[in-house]
């Protein structure tokens, strides 16, 4: 699919409610060779998103690719926009890729979304590509009233009676995540992927070393313009 990513608010809103539309649920990939993490953090001295995408073989976990980039920051901070903030870069990183990608886990929403279409559904959508939205913090959604400590303790995430995902313990004892159906794959497919995917960490490895590119390269334009 073509990209578009309008930098009007409202063009911006009518073509989540449009594009949302295109979601899939699907049980799982047939068959997996290659997972991926993409993330983006915001360099506010020089207005640029920073962004790298982590290719991991599966199921052993070996980094076979990676991709990085800087690009201008395309729209104003929306909680519930931030796909037109981050997307852009995004999509030009998976573009670039040598690789073929069978799932991707993306550092925000899919389908926990006011709009059903977060920046998860947004890429799986414009790349046909299985996603999975695993957010760090929760967009809508209530909070489950009891969530067990160990890993792989779990809970509904529900919106006015709706199941929009799950809040999943990765790690013993540590901060939650916020899975959701990004595009073309299914929540309970996904919360046995994200256990499997968190070895070592609260996030999931593809996530966790394309968080890990972002952060020290941010860090070093930091101190580079300092």
């Amino acid at each position: 699919m073509k990209p578009y990513f309008p930098t009007d608010m409202k063009k911006a809103l009518a073509l989540q409610r449009e594009l949302a539309s295109r979601v899939k649920e699907a049980v799982r990939p047939r068959k997996i060779r290659y997972v991926a993490g993409v993330d983006v953090a915001y360099h506010k001295g020089r207005s640029l998103n920073v962004g790298a995408v982590v290719i991991l073989s599966y199921p052993d976990l070996e980094t076979v690719e990676v991709a990085r980039g800087e690009g201008p920051t395309p729209f104003p901070y929306v909680p519930s926009l931030l796909s037109f903030r981050e997307a852009p870069l995004c999509y030009e990183l998976l573009e670039s890729k040598k690789r073929k990608i069978d799932v991707l886990l993306v550092d925000g929403q899919g389908i926990a979304h006011p709009r059903r279409f977060g920046l998860a559904s947004h890429l799986g959508v414009l790349l046909d590509l299985p996603t999975i939205g695993c957010a760090k913090s929760r967009l809508l959604g209530d909070e489950p009233k009891r969530l067990g400590k160990r890993k792989g303790s779990r809970a509904p995430l529900k919106y006015d009676g709706e199941r929009l995902g799950t809040v999943l313990r990765t790690r013993d004892g540590v901060r939650p995540l916020y899975l959701s159906v990004g595009h073309k794959c299914c929540l309970a497919w996904a919360e046995e992927l994200v256990l499997e995917l968190c070895p070592r960490f609260r996030l999931p490895e593809p996530l966790s070393r394309a968080h890990n590119l972002v952060t020290k390269e941010r860090l070093r334009m930091e101190v580079k313009s300092s």
